[in-house]
Formats: C-alpha cells, sequence, structure tokens
C-alpha cells in the first residue's frame, strides 16, 4: 500500500512515522525547514512510547508526485483542506481511499465539493503531539487512537485493508460504525481548546478551578445540545463523559489551537468555536459560552492573518 501523509506536523508526522518505521511506502508532503530537514537528516519521533527516527524518508512540497497513492491521510489544518481537495482532485484514482483526520466536522463536506464521495472515508486521532523542531515529532501526552470507517457504517473490505496497514504500524486503531457522530465527540472536547487559549490555561488548570470547569462544562453542553438539531446520534450522557476524559489529561497539556492562539499563528478558531456559533443561530440553539470564546479570539485571528 502506497500511502500519502498530506500534512507532516504532530499527527501525521507521527503517524506517518509509525507506518514508514513498519516499511510501509510512505510519501510526506511537508514544506520549508520541515522538509528540508526530514529530506536531509530523516524524521525524528520522542514520543511518550518511545523514541524513533526514520533515515532516507520520502518528502516533497509537490503535490503531483502523489499521484497512484493508495491512501491520503489528509492531516493539514482544518482551513486548508478545500485547497487541499482542490489539488488533489485530478490525482485521486480509482483504487485512492483519502482520509481526513483534522479537527472540525466539516472537513469530509469540503472533500465532497472536489472527490467524489464514495473515494472518502471519515477519520480523526486523538494524541497530543507537535513538530518540536523541523524534522522533529514530539508526541507528549495520550495514547495516540485513530478512528475511522465508511460513511454510511458498513465495515468494507478497505476499511478492513486500513486496519491492518494501521496494527502493523503498532497504531492502536478503531473501526467506527458512525463515524460521524465520532468525529462530533472530538469536536465538543476539541472546542475546550478555545477556553484555553482565552484563559491562558492548561487542562489541568481549566479543570481543577471551579468556576472554569463550570464554564468548560456549559461550553461541552452547548455544542451538545447543537449536535442534537443537527440530527447526530450522541448518548445522553456524553458531557459528563466528556468532562472525565478532561481529567485524565496531562496536567500541564494544551491543543495545537491553544498553542497556535498563544503564538500568535493562525488557527482552526472558525472551526471550532466559531463553527457551534454558526450551527446554533442555523438551528436555534443559544451558544453564550462558545460565542464569546470565539468573539474574543476574534481580534488575535484578524492578527495572526495579517488583517488587523
Amino acid at each position: 500500500m502506497r500511502i500519502a501523509i498530506i500534512g507532516s506536523g504532530g499527527v501525521g508526522g507521527y503517524l506517518g512515522g509509525r507506518m514508514a518505521k513498519a516499511g510501509y511506502d510512505v510519501t510526506f508532503l511537508a514544506r520549508g525547514e520541515h522538509l528540508k530537514a526530514m529530506l536531509l537528516n530523516g524524521l525524528a519521533v520522542r514520543s511518550i512510547r518511545g523514541n524513533f527516527s526514520i533515515d532516507n524518508v520520502k518528502a516533497t512540497d509537490t503535490v503531483t508526485e502523489l499521484k497512484g497513492m493508495d491512501l491520503m491521510l489528509i492531516s493539514v489544518k482544518a482551513w486548508q483542506v478545500k485547497e487541499v481537495a482542490r489539488e488533489i482532485k485530478s490525482l485521486v484514482s480509482e483504487n485512492t481511499i483519502v482520509m481526513p483526520i483534522q479537527n472540525g466536522v466539516s472537513a469530509i463536506d469540503e472533500l465532497k465539493e472536489q472527490i467524489p464521495s464514495e473515494k472518502i472515508v471519515g477519520g480523526l486521532c486523538r494524541i497530543f503531539s507537535k513538530i518540536e523542531s523541523p524534522g522533529v515529532i514530539n508526541h507528549f501526552g495520550i495514547e495516540p487512537i485513530v478512528e475511522f470507517g465508511e460513511i454510511d457504517g458498513t465495515l468494507s473490505e478497505r476499511i478492513s485493508a486500513i486496519k491492518e496497514l494501521f496494527d502493523q504500524s503498532g497504531i492502536t486503531a478503531i473501526v467506527s460504525a458512525n463515524i460521524v457522530a465520532d468525529i462530533w465527540k472530538k469536536f465538543i472536547v476539541n472546542c475546550a481548546s478555545g477556553l484555553l487559549a482565552v484563559a491562558k490555561s492548561t487542562y489541568g488548570q481549566i479543570r481543577e478551578i471551579k468556576e472554569t470547569r463550570q464554564l468548560m462544562e456549559d461550553l461541552f453542553t452547548e455544542i451538545y445540545n447543537v449536535s442534537q438539531k443537527a440530527g447526530i446520534n450522541l448518548e445522553s450522557n456524553f458531557v459528563l463523559k466528556t468532562m472525565a476524559l478532561i481529567d485524565t489529561y496531562p496536567y500541564d497539556s494544551t491543543s495545537s489551537l491553544t498553542r497556535d492562539i498563544w503564538a500568535g499563528k493562525p488557527s482552526e478558531i472558525e472551526y471550532q468555536n466559531g463553527m457551534v456559533v454558526a450551527l446554533g443561530e442555523k438551528f436555534g440553539i443559544k451558544t453564550p459560552i462558545n460565542r464569546m470564546v470565539y468573539h474574543c479570539i476574534i481580534p488575535m485571528e484578524l492578527k495572526a492573518r495579517g488583517k488587523l
């Protein structure tokens, strides 16, 4: 199986590194100093599950070199999905599988605008990781888990093949019977990232203070209410389960969105709390906490994008 990692940051770099280490034919789409370092020195992964490195990395910044791939793992930022869809449209062959794993709930629909829906499977990844320096990925929190499945919930031959790929690569993988609902579950959790950014706090700090813990729970409740109007099948106690999950996160951990905002970089805020606000307006659901978080971050986001 020939695999393209489109977006070789903390998530794509880690997963692609595991696959390459297992002997699979992996090509990384990267750019800038990160690409240069990978081509010169290989890819190093520092992980709580054990460090490893890949020599003779196959990497490029030219999308057209990814033609004929069996699996395209899309791990770019949420706002980059539409552009990626246009770029890979002509490269998707009869046997190509396209799997988006970024944050948010819109990636599948955005890919469908350019790519036949039958080429797409849904996916997500739970991991705390980042580019520590060019050519170096740091996996610093939680056991990495990939969840994926056919959009209609069927168990197909290609899903079984992808499961074997992950298993052979030492990546914990779960085949989902309702990947759309599972994507929403992760979406709800991720939207705490904006609150962390506004409060300038880690998960541990947010959860241990009574007032901010309640804010986080109420933020999750708003999104759960939106999900029900959207017809997403989530269990009624999902918010409480989400709070319990947050309690297991490393005390000093933060999310990529949080770190991007603190660093003055463009973030996925439009695809997280901003999306909650937009969907709340669409379905007539009030989302005051998500609105507050989103509106507080808008000035920082405009500055990061050179629009303010």
